[in-house]
């Protein structure tokens, strides 16, 4: 069996609200989803989900390959770039080929993805997060609350700009999922610095027994996460924006991470090692975004310091269907062979409305004054 080919799709996810974070948000609640299908000389394909970056770049590291070989095809793409680097967007480009790799190894293996990874329970704890920046207080009990039918008992809000309106948000929360003691995270989006972020845990903590507190500082500032994690109680969540396992090196050395994190949108294998570097430190991993790659709740299920992995919607992306359920206060994937994705071209084809999660201001835009402020709001 050899790779062939690819393709790309786009389609889009309708959130049916507003979505984002303290450094912007999508008020039309549609964000674009990038496909990728490999294909292969016996007409069997793979899909993966998250980016669409250097695809052209890579693909001479797989084309003619047998794609059963996919940790050997992964190292083939990031030395593919090795002058230039495999960081930044080209490391979605490479997450997405990898998933792709996999849905194919555990279809032609007949089994689905989380078995064909060793998991031995088909059920991945989860915690709500549906990017509620832009929700509006009157309207976030309804959000939770539909979480909360579903089983869930820990949520993470988004907020890091004024502390009591966050500490508002957590009692409307708190109310939403219903139980006495939820398990309630926040995450700042790298909005802090080290100063800012030991004043404001402090009123935080003052009122919540906080369970994380989620990329506080930037991504790359080690020592800084290490003072905070010893400054205060809740854990330090980080990690999710690194692209590549040498990323970790530090912040892992440091101790300035107690519950690691990674972008699902960076694929299997990556997600994979990240674990196993956190796991041979006795830490526990955190997957961020299924919503962006479904695929990595089978890798969830089959790690063995997995935590909890983090839900965004109850929903798919218009001509995705996703052979999982939402319940339980988790996921509880399938039996398709493969990583249990199924696209409806026509579907996605006929569908016109689409605007860029890369929009300006938008969640993946920097705030101009982030980690400058004197006083809160002050951005």
């Amino acid at each position: 069996m050899k790779i062939t080919g690819y393709r790309t799709l786009h389609t889009v996810h309708e959130w049916g609200r507003p979505i984002g974070d303290v450094n912007g948000v999508i008020a039309s609640g549609i964000t674009e989803v990038p496909i990728v299908i490999l294909e292969t000389d016996e007409g069997i394909d793979g899909i993966g989900m998250g980016s669409h970056a250097d695809l052209d770049r890579l693909f001479p590291a797989l084309e003619g390959k047998d794609p059963r070989a996919v940790t050997t095809l992964y190292d083939a793409m990031i030395d593919r770039v090795f002058k230039t680097s495999h960081n930044g967007a080209t490391f979605g480009g490479i997450g997405t080929f990898d998933s792709a790799l996999w849905d194919l190894k555990a279809k032609l293996a007949g089994e689905p993805l989380w078995r064909l990874l060793g998991a031995g329970d088909r059920f991945v704890t989860g915690y709500a997060s549906p990017l509620d920046a832009g929700i509006a207080d009157d309207a976030l009990a309804e959000l939770y609350a539909g979480f909360a039918a579903r089983g869930f008992t820990a949520a993470k809000l988004k907020g890091g700009r004024e502390a009591a309106r966050d500490l508002a948000r957590f009692d409307i929360v708190r109310g939403a999922l219903g139980v006495d003691d939820p398990a309630l995270m926040l995450d700042a989006n790298e909005s802090w610095n080290l100063k800012q972020a030991v004043r404001y845990m402090a009123v935080i903590e003052d009122e919540i027994d906080l369970t994380w507190i989620e990329e506080p500082l930037r991504r790359w500032d080690a020592a800084g996460h290490a003072r905070l994690s010893a400054a205060i109680r809740a854990a330090v969540a980080t990690g999710e924006n690194l692209t590549g396992l040498e990323q970790y090196r530090a912040i892992l050395d440091a101790g300035g991470a107690d519950i690691v994190q990674a972008g699902a949108v960076w694929g299997i294998t990556n997600l994979q090692r990240v674990a196993f570097a956190a796991h041979a430190r006795d830490l526990p991993l955190s997957p961020v975004g299924l919503t962006a790659n479904y695929a990595v709740a089978a890798v969830a299920a089959a790690i063995p310091n997995h935590l909890t992995a983090e839900v965004q919607d109850l929903g798919a992306p218009v001509g995705i269907a996703v052979d999982q359920e939402i319940s339980d206060g988790g996921i509880v994937l399938g039996d398709r062979p493969g990583a249990g994705i199924e696209i409806d071209e026509a579907v996605i084809h006929q569908f016109r409305a689409s605007e860029s999660w890369q929009v300006p201001n938008g969640p993946h835009v920097r705030s101009p004054r982030a980690g400058l402020r004197l006083a809160e709001r002050a951005l």
